[in-house]
């Protein structure tokens, strides 16, 4: 069954990708959408078999991957419970995407090349969650960095789209070399990539160092810093975040799924794969609490100010996996998760519900063009507050009752209070500031492309009406997850059913055990979320439905803030000056004055100018008069006897 789950987007994207023209496009969609439908069925089942039930089943064994001397594995799929999870969050999510985009991708000629990438991406995403070892987690890994590009650059007659798809491949490359570098360490320090056997050693050599040039260093936290960065990439933390908001020009099922359940966390899964080896590096978990509680607040600010739909949810991703990365750094890696799974349903909601504003309004996608579409888009409009109030974590404290956000979130908050640290203190004060950014832009998305005046042109307004139906029916089950999801798992997850649920998947070392005294927090701690988000949408409504004019006011008083946050706190502008422009000047200085004036100009080049101009000279012999070729023969014949003379005298 774990096999099928894995090979059925394989075989979906093979069929569109290689026979799609044959097919045509009813049956490529037809082909994808139905073995990802199956796929996710059979998820949900592995899921209550192994996570609910606890029947654990052996690792499959499909085949010698690599053998070379002493070094060999197998390509092996896991079925723990953490693998179990996110089974269900990367199938379910993709299947209602790839449902969603028969609708969506109606008009675009190449819907056969679409599908096939989304089954791909799929695939891919399926085969890191099964990994059993290092390497086969680096080719799922390296397979969503491809598909990615491919999804994001689909429309490749964009320059737009071509620069985002090239500036997600390269910032990832980044994150993706100090992730390889991780591996090498690994297998340096353990002589092996296998989890179980490198889970089982890790206590044995807690002290160990490695030696790099005249550096000696920690093993297991220079180990764990190496393979952060490459959660920093690929999950978009602060410094590697940039490439993730110009996703979006992608088309927006690709947001969905990149954002909500796939590619972005993947680094959280991994970090909870590997807790066994982040729980004996202090540092190491330390520093992914403050880059992920940087990476909460960060965005978050930046979400504030931003006017296009889909970078307004973009930057709340970023936010929300920071809650998931500090969840892990405290060692609640049980709720980070759980978040991840709550996040993945109301945050591919939120992305598709854009998508049926942006097909409603004919592509546009700033909300200062929108307003008023409530009446016009009535069931999109109330999907959309689903997903934001659960995005916002609303529910009531201390009872079962509230949206998913609110158990997932929470939880995490609570976690890092609980942890009475200075990094667990700062992760949670950080992470307050942030839900009340979070409600606040939420709401300010919600206000200004449904409530008020329309701001578009009258042809447009009158234009826009509610998706169909293959459109809004799939995001039925988004809904309910959104609604269900968190009051359902939160006894699993994180409640008193979790050492049962998790198992042996997730490792906690005595001590660390935060998710215990987030249980025991004060009650403030835990009421203090929702009163910050209950603020933050008071706080949207009076300045873009009571005092429309008040935002303006506070932006041109705010002036320096405001410009901070609308240029995204010109990570683009830095990054610009000092990578971008100096790689640029040093490659035109080398292909100019090297390759163009040294390699070129000795080698082929000056070989040619010089072959060019003994030609030249010769060819000046060539003049056609009879006397001038007497005169030098005369000349010839007066040096050979001049030479024979010399020789004979000497």
């Amino acid at each position: 069954m774990l096999t099928l789950i894995v090979f059925l987007p394989l075989l979906g994207a093979a069929l569109a990708g290689l026979f799609g023209r044959f097919l045509g496009d009813s049956a490529s969609q037809a082909i994808t959408c139905g073995l990802l439908i199956v796929s996710a069925l059979l998820s949900w089942i592995v899921f209550f078999d192994v996570a609910v039930m606890g029947n654990l089943a052996d690792p499959v064994d499909l085949a010698t991957w690599m053998r070379v001397g002493s070094f060999d594995f197998e390509w092996m799929l896991r079925a723990d419970q953490l693998t179990a999870v996110m089974l269900i969050v990367v199938t379910t999510v993709s299947a209602v995407v790839h449902v969603y985009s028969v609708g969506y991708m109606h008009h675009d000629p190449s819907k056969p090349r679409f599908f096939s990438y989304l089954s791909l991406f799929t695939f891919f995403m399926l085969m890191l969650v099964t990994s059993d070892n290092l390497i086969q987690l680096f080719f799922g890994w390296e397979g969503v960095g491809l598909c990615s590009y491919l999804l994001i650059g689909f429309w490749y007659d964009r320059p737009s789209a071509n620069a985002a798809a090239i500036k997600a491949f390269i910032v990832n490359r980044v994150g993706d070399f100090g992730f390889a570098l991780g591996i090498f360490a690994t297998y340096v320090l353990f002589d092996s990539i296998r989890f179980d056997e490198i889970f089982s050693a890790v206590p044995d050599r807690a002290d160990a160092t490695l030696k790099f040039l005249s550096w000696e260093a920690p093993a297991i936290t220079t180990i764990c810093l190496l393979l952060f960065i490459g959660a920093m990439g690929k999950s978009a933390q602060i410094l590697l975040h940039t490439w993730l908001p110009d996703a979006m020009e992608g088309p927006t099922p690709v947001s969905a799924l990149i954002h909500a359940a796939t590619m972005v966390t993947a680094g959280v899964f991994m970090v909870a794969r590997l807790s066994p080896i982040f729980e004996y590096s202090e540092v190491a978990l330390a520093v992914v609490t403050v880059v992920g509680a940087a990476t909460a607040f960060i965005t978050a600010t930046i979400g504030l100010t931003q006017n296009d739909i889909k970078r307004v949810v973009a930057y709340s991703t970023c936010s929300q996996l920071g809650y998931m990365f500090f969840a892990a750094g405290v060692s609640a890696y049980s709720a980070g998760i759980f978040h991840l799974m709550t996040h993945g349903f109301f945050k591919a909601l939120l992305f598709l519900g854009a998508g049926s504003v942006i097909h409603a309004m004919s592509d546009e996608q700033d909300m200062r063009n929108m307003g008023g579409l409530r009446k016009k888009i009535p069931v999109t409009y109330w999907f959309m507050w689903i997903g934001s109030l659960a995005l916002m974590g609303i529910g009531i404290p201390g009872l079962p009752i509230g949206f998913a956000g609110f158990f997932s979130k929470d939880i995490i908050l609570e976690a890092a209070y609980g942890a009475h640290s200075w990094v667990g203190m700062f992760a949670f004060w950080a992470g307050i500031l942030a839900a009340f950014m979070t409600a606040l832009y939420s709401a300010r998305l919600m206000f200004l492309t449904f409530h008020g005046a329309p701001r578009c042109d009258e042809e447009t307004f009158a234009h826009a009406h509610e998706s169909p139906k293959v459109m809004l029916l799939p995001l039925v089950v988004l809904v309910l997850g959104s609604i269900f999801a968190g009051g359902l798992g939160y006894s699993y997850f994180v409640g008193g059913g979790m050492e049962a649920f998790w198992g042996e998947s997730i490792v906690v070392l005595e001590g660390h055990n935060t998710i215990e005294a987030a249980h025991h927090v004060p009650f403030w701690v835990k009421a203090l979320p929702l009163v910050v988000a209950a603020l933050g949408i008071f706080v949207a409504w009076v300045m873009y439905i009571q005092w429309p004019a008040l935002a303006a006011i506070l932006a041109r008083a705010l002036r320096p803030l405001y410009l901070l946050s609308y240029n995204k706190w010109y990570f683009d502008e830095i990054y610009d000056a000092l990578f971008l422009r100096p790689a640029f000047y040093l490659g035109r200085g080398l292909w100019k004055s090297g390759d163009g004036a040294v390699i070129d100009g000795v080698g082929p080049d000056g070989l040619a100018d010089l072959t060019q101009r003994i030609s030249r000279r010769a060819s000046a012999l060539q003049s056609g008069y009879v006397y001038h070729y007497a005169f030098a023969m005369l000349i010839g014949v007066v040096l050979f006897i001049t030479a024979y003379l010399y020789v004979q005298v000497g």
